[in-house]
C-alpha cells in the first residue's frame, strides 16, 4: 500500500522567513499538489474549517476570560483576493463581543496631523480580544511606496531617500512594543495571481449581484501590478519577525485559502498559556453558598 504523502505544515511553509530572503515571485498562488482543491476538494475544506472554527470558539472564550493578551490579525493583499470573505468565514464563529474589525481607509486631516502609526495604535484590540485589521499601516509602505505623490499630503517635515525603510523600521518597533505588551501578532498576505484576479474581476462585472463590488480604480492598481508585487516584498522581507510573522498565503483557491488561515490562528491560539480564571477555595465556598440560596429560594 501506498504511503500517503505528507501535506504541508502552513505554519512553516507559508511563513515569510525571517532572514529577509522571501521571493514573491517563487511563492505559490495554488494549493500544493495533494491538498484538497477545487471543486473536488470544496467540501473537504469547508470541513476542515468548520473544525478550525469550532476550535478557535472556546480558544477565544478562553482569551476573553483569561485576560492577559489580545491578538491582532493584519490581512494585506491585491484587490479581489479575498480579504472580505476570509475574514467573514474565519471569524464566523466568534463572539462579537470580543471581536473587533477595522479597515483603514484614507487618513482623516486629523490623522495626518499625527504620524501616520497614530490612527492603527488606538484600534490595536484590547487585552481579551481578537482585533482584526482589513488593510492597515502597511499601505503606508504599499499604496504609497508605489505612488509616491501621496507624501506630498501628509505634512512630513522632510523626505529622505531612505524614508521607506525608516518606516519599515518604524513598524518592526511598533509590532515588538505591542508584542512586548501582550499583543499576539498575525500577519497575512493573501497571494492571488494575476490571472485569477482578472476572472474575478470579470465575474464582478459579468453577475449583476456582484457589480457595487467592482471599481475603476481597480483597473488603475492592476496596471501597477509588477510595482506592487516588489513593494510587497520588500514589506514583508523588511517586517517579518518572530513576534509579528507574515503568512503568504496561497489565494487562487478561495476555499483551501480560508481554511489555511484558520489553521494558523488556532494553532498560534493553542500555543498560549490561555486558562479560564481558577477560584480561591474563599470564593468557592461563596458560590456553593449562592447556589444554596437560590435552590432555597422559589
Amino acid at each position: 500500500m501506498a504511503k500517503t504523502k505528507p501535506l504541508v505544515d502552513p505554519l512553516t511553509t507559508y511563513r515569510v522567513s525571517y532572514k529577509s530572503n522571501f521571493r514573491i515571485d517563487a511563492a505559490p498562488h495554488a494549493p500544493p499538489e495533494g491538498a484538497p482543491q477545487g471543486k473536488a476538494g470544496k467540501r473537504d475544506n469547508r470541513k476542515q474549517l468548520a473544525k478550525h472554527i469550532e476550535a478557535i470558539r472556546e480558544l477565544q472564550s478562553k482569551l476573553y476570560a483569561d485576560d492577559r493578551y489580545s491578538v491582532l490579525l493584519v490581512f494585506q493583499a491585491m484587490d479581489a483576493a479575498g480579504k472580505d470573505g476570509t475574514i467573514r468565514a474565519v471569524m464566523s464563529g466568534i463572539n462579537p463581543a470580543g471581536c473587533q474589525v477595522v479597515s483603514f481607509k484614507r487618513p482623516s486631516s486629523k490623522d495626518l496631523d499625527h504620524d501616520y502609526l497614530w490612527r492603527i495604535h488606538k484600534e490595536a484590540p484590547q487585552r481579551g480580544r481578537i482585533g482584526i485589521f482589513n488593510r492597515s499601516h502597511y499601505e503606508e509602505v504599499l499604496v504609497v511606496k508605489v505612488n509616491p505623490s501621496i507624501l506630498d499630503s501628509q505634512q512630513l517635515p522632510q523626505k529622505p531617500k531612505t524614508l521607506f525603510e525608516d518606516r519599515y523600521e518604524s513598524i518592526v518597533d511598533f509590532e515588538k512594543h505591542l508584542a512586548r505588551n501582550g499583543t499576539v501578532i498575525i500577519k497575512f498576505f493573501l497571494n492571488v495571481s494575476k490571472d485569477e484576479q482578472r476572472d474575478r474581476l470579470v465575474a464582478r462585472i459579468d453577475d449583476p449581484a456582484k457589480n457595487w463590488k467592482f471599481e475603476a480604480g481597480d483597473l488603475t492598481v492592476r496596471a501597477q501590478w509588477d510595482e506592487y508585487m516588489k513593494a510587497y516584498e520588500q514589506a514583508l522581507n523588511s517586517t517579518s519577525r518572530p513576534w509579528a510573522p507574515w503568512y503568504a498565503i496561497p489565494a487562487d483557491d478561495k476555499p483551501f485559502m480560508r481554511k489555511t488561515v484558520a489553521e494558523i490562528v488556532r494553532r498560534t491560539l493553542e500555543e498560549l498559556d490561555l486558562e479560564y480564571p481558577k477560584l480561591s477555595e474563599d470564593e468557592t465556598a461563596a458560590l456553593l453558598g449562592h447556589r444554596k440560596t437560590l435552590m432555597e429560594t422559589k
